[in-house]
């Protein structure tokens, strides 16, 4: 019965569209059904101020009909220890592929993951090696700045003690020549 209810609740939804495309070709009401289907018929009734309307006959349940509804399941067939071992190993081998192809994928992620990490430790050697070296070349720099500063103040104090000491000498001629 529940079965009949849904066939003719999915037949109304159809039949609506059906009534719709009707009344364009055929605008006058007909006494024949209007469709027909194998549990539901539908007759046209005389045109009323609201609409068209329709009277829904459902048929009895043919044998057919009920058939058609209740199918029976396919026969089982007796199922061997052999089949089911079979089948057995071939889910065992379709298992084992599959952790293959799942180690195979993590083993590629773990390399892939070592060349990032050997290529990003590399970098950061060079990097490493690269600061290393401008440091150095700028303590050197700041060395022979140095050595050269220190070497100008030398040579000004060297350059002083001479003028000090020729001062003093042409101090004590003075006094040589005056006394």
């Amino acid at each position: 019965m529940a079965k009949t209810a849904i066939a003719y609740k999915e037949k109304m939804k159809e039949l609506s569209v059906f009534s719709l495309i009707c009344s364009c070709f055929y605008p006058e009401s007909h006494k024949k059904p209007v469709c027909e289907f194998e549990d539901l018929e539908v007759k046209a009734i005389n045109k009323r101020a609201s609409g068209q309307a329709f009277e829904v006959i459902l048929k009895p349940l043919s044998p057919v009909s009920d058939v058609a509804h209740n199918l029976p399941s396919p026969p089982k067939r007796a199922i061997s220890l052999e089949d089911i071992e079979k089948k057995l190993e071939a889910a065992d081998d379709r298992r084992k592929y599959q952790e293959a192809q799942v180690m195979r994928a993590l083993a590629e992620k773990r390399d892939h993951e070592r060349d990032v990490l050997l290529k990003a430790m590399e970098e950061n050697n060079n990097f490493s090696k690269m600061a290393e070296e401008k440091l150095q070349i700028k303590m050197d720099q700041i060395k022979e700045n140095r050595e050269a500063h220190l070497a100008a103040m030398i040579e000004r104090l060297q350059e002083r003690e001479r003028h000090a000491a020729l001062v003093r000498k042409n101090k004590e001629l003075r006094e040589e020549l005056t006394a």
